[in-house]
């Protein structure tokens, strides 16, 4: 068996609130809009993962997502600049990634980094 697509569900109170963050922010595109139910995606092609933690990594909780992006230092600028509240520094941590935290408008704890190189 081969799994082709792992899908991150989202329960929200509004769509529209959230789905605005994940495009403003990240550039994601609607891809399926049912109204009760909104799919965005990327164009990248992604691998499939599933991180199993007990901690986020420098004491940190354990996210709810975990976003790899091209230019991290670029998402924290446009996460500072929309006014979203950064809940982890920038930080370049010892296993090799640099990263930061902030919530979504659901709340949900997002991880949003890259790998330097």
């Amino acid at each position: 068996m081969t799994i082709r697509r792992i899908v991150a569900n989202i329960d929200v109170a509004s769509v529209a609130e959230v789905q605005k963050f994940y495009t403003d922010l990240f550039g994601l595109e609607v891809i399926m809009d049912h109204g009760w139910i909104v799919t965005l995606a990327s164009v990248q092609i992604a691998a499939v993962q599933i991180s199993i933690a007990t901690e986020g990594g420098s004491g940190t909780p354990v996210p709810d997502l975990s976003l790899e992006v091209d230019d991290v230092d670029a998402a924290f600028s446009r996460a500072k600049m929309l006014g979203h509240d950064i809940v982890y520094d920038l930080t370049d941590e010892p296993w090799g990634v640099r990263r930061f935290y902030l919530r979504d408008p659901s709340g949900k704890l997002l991880n949003i980094l890259s790998h330097p190189g």
